[in-house]
């Protein structure tokens, strides 16, 4: 019984991690495309000179 309890238990932890590392890439994906855009759209800054997006 114990040894069954083990194997359910690594295949939910398995599972589990599987799909919370899927869901990482795809928050990854979406945070570059976002990054990348914000390269294309930003704002003029000082001069005319094309300024930073981002505040740091």
């Amino acid at each position: 019984m114990i040894p069954l309890l083990l194997v359910l238990l690594l295949a939910l932890i398995l599972f589990g991690a599987g799909f919370a590392l899927k869901a990482l890439w795809w928050v990854a994906v979406i945070v570059v495309v976002l990054w990348l855009i914000g390269f294309v759209v930003r704002p003029a800054g000082n001069g005319g000179r094309r300024g930073r997006w981002y505040r740091w």
